[in-house]
């Protein structure tokens, strides 16, 4: 039975991982206001783990019915906040996460698509950062690691369950706190990733479909 989505936003942000203390995607989604654009925004928590991750965001997009999932994730190194096109079936991790699980080369869902689009407006959402001073781009990878892991595992329950609920990740720069002494790594501030991703949900409720603007890259 096909659901009806409701007037809310599930936005998603990570537990520290890597030995940082803290994880700049939770701080941003923990900080949004209640409510963007007539949306209720409900928040989760969700630990760094291929084991834990697909299972906790599935069992609140169950509960909630949102019209619109977003989950942020830490890109520690990137200048930018990285809207991200797609997501792939592979696990490949670099690391162990933080429940001491390092996949490689597994498929997240066997039988399943190699990929899945994200579904919502990328270039838009850019642009509608860009027009409050915030550093975004579309990006055309978002890894291996366990921001992949979960964006493909939502997008996947969401295709299985026929739900007409559209979903995307974004990735995050770290924080300004957490590269001190570290002049060479980009970082950018809480409060300029917080007025990012509103505005990048503004977008989203605007645009069901995206626009066309310039945002491939040559590599």
């Amino acid at each position: 039975m096909q659901i009806k989505p409701t007037h809310t936003i599930l936005v998603t942000g990570f537990t520290p991982f890597g030995g940082e203390k803290i994880n700049p995607s939770w701080q941003i989604v923990k900080a949004l206001p209640e409510l963007i654009s007539g949306y209720r925004v409900e928040k989760l928590r969700v630990p760094t783990e291929f084991g834990k991750s697909i299972k906790v965001v599935a069992i609140a997009i169950d509960k909630l019915k949102p019209s619109i999932v977003l989950c942020l994730g830490q890109a520690g190194g990137r200048a930018h906040m990285s809207v991200e096109r797609v997501a792939i079936n592979v696990d490949d991790a670099r690391t162990a996460d933080n429940a001491g699980a390092q996949p490689i080369d597994d498929a997240i869902v066997i039988d399943a698509p190699a990929a899945y689009f994200c579904t919502l407006p990328i270039k838009a959402m850019v642009v509608g950062m860009t027009k409050k001073h915030v550093q975004a781009e579309v990006s055309n990878s978002a890894g291996t690691f366990v921001c992949n892991h979960l964006i493909f595992g939502v997008l996947h329950h969401i295709a299985v369950k026929q739900y007409p609920i559209r979903a995307g990740f974004m990735h995050v720069p770290f924080l300004d706190s957490q590269i001190v002494g570290r002049n060479d790594v980009p970082s950018m501030p809480l409060l300029a990733m917080i007025d990012g991703t509103k505005a990048a949900i503004i977008a989203a409720i605007k645009h069901r479909e995206d626009i066309k603007s310039i945002g491939g890259a040559h590599h």
